[in-house]
């Protein structure tokens, strides 16, 4: 087949081929467009077709309406109304888009003027660099939700020796789920259940001690103010979302994400783009473990399994559906600091850590809510 050319703006993507061009509207594929010109009409068929349409035979008047104008004409918006919709649709997109960062940003400056202890630097530096670790990990979750990839578990964090791991492991997943046909969800936690099992064993469920201390430095480091956990986590969502606006691959990942079928008729290695996004997956799993053993200076084979749901969560606050196709990585990324700057401003508050998960639940329910509303809001359902 010729090559494929994906075009993706924030509302469709068009794949083109030799063929019929595909439109992928909001992530799913709503017709086959035909290339081929309209067929040309006649003045006089048009004509008349026109005057039955606008008039009607005299034989068929309503007497309701004498005029015999089409009633249907009659429910034309106006100008003014035509206006309101338009105004009315860039908004309802407009919250689609900047909703959740809305609400982050309403969040953070309440906490700022109530709270002194919270927009103290330290405090804010801080909240960066807890939360790095669940970012870099929501990154690669993100481009895995996008292709349509709901996962759980995928990798625990504690045992990742070095980053070849991780993409094993990833591309491990992806040829479960593309050449065993097995489901996402049931497919990455077998994997996460048999790497652990493994780990236990090796380890003999044992954390393992005396680490070089420069591994400190990736976890617990700063370049200046900056924590070296925080550059990293920024220098991993700008590659991923440099991938994803600018290569062919991240254009696929939308594509994948949208409908798998349309888009293996149109040319795309659907099979392949799903592996290399589980691989990217796993590859900020790995990094996201050496951050964390760099934090705790240890290797504890039961640490951060309940981390990857944690992401999962970050990534669906952010406006990412489970079912995929859509997603963005500013808001995984707002995702991620939304749920920690909820964490850090209960904790100010001497909330008990009891009530903590009720609350971030809460959050969590409340941000997908007013996404999913507006989102069909704007799909006109």
């Amino acid at each position: 087949m010729d090559q494929v050319r994906a075009i993706k703006s924030s509302l469709f993507i068009y794949l083109l081929t030799s063929g019929s061009p595909l439109l992928i509207l909001r992530g799913r594929a709503v017709s086959e467009i035909d290339p081929r010109p309209p067929q040309e009409t006649t003045g006089d068929v048009m004509s008349s077709g026109v005057d039955s349409g606008l008039q009607g035979s005299s034989s068929e008047r309503d007497p309701a309406n004498p005029s015999g104008e089409n009633p249907e004409l009659l429910k034309l918006p106006t100008a003014a109304n035509s206006k309101n919709i338009k105004l009315q649709g860039q908004f309802t997109e407009f919250a689609v888009r900047c909703g959740i960062s809305l609400v982050f940003v309403v969040l953070v400056a309440a906490l700022m003027i109530i709270s002194p202890t919270f927009r103290r630097p330290e405090n804010l530096w801080n909240i960066l660099q807890q939360n790095s670790i669940i970012g870099v990990v929501s990154c690669g979750m993100l481009l895995m939700m996008i292709v349509g990839g709901f996962v759980h578990g995928w990798l625990p964090l504690g045992v990742v020796a070095a980053l070849a791991t991780g993409l094993v492991v990833g591309v491990l997943n992806g040829l479960l789920i593309t050449k065993a046909r097995i489901n996402p969800f049931v497919a990455t936690l077998g994997t996460q259940v048999l790497i652990q099992g493994m780990v236990f064993i090796a380890t003999n469920a044992t954390p393992i001690y005396g680490l070089p201390s420069a591994i400190t430095v990736v976890g617990l480091g700063h370049i200046g103010p900056v924590p070296v956990a925080t550059i990293i986590f920024a220098a991993v969502a700008l590659m991923m979302w440099g991938i994803l606006r600018f290569t062919r691959f991240g254009h696929y990942i939308y594509a994948v994400g949208g409908n798998k079928e349309a888009s293996r008729l149109a040319g795309v290695p659907v099979d392949k783009v799903i592996i290399g996004a589980f691989a990217i997956g796993g590859l900020c799993a790995a990094v996201g473990g050496l951050i964390l053993v760099g934090q705790t200076g240890i290797g504890s084979p039961a640490a951060a399994t309940t981390w990857p749901l944690s992401a999962i969560a970050a990534v669906v606050v952010g406006g990412t559906p489970l079912s995929g196709g859509i997603g963005t990585v500013l808001g995984a990324v707002v995702g991620t600091l939304l749920l920690g700057v909820v964490a850090n401003g209960l904790n100010l508050f001497g909330v008990s850590p009891y009530w903590q998960p009720a609350v971030t639940g809460l959050v969590i329910l409340a941000a997908v809510g007013v996404d999913s509303y507006h989102r069909a809001s704007a799909d006109g359902d």
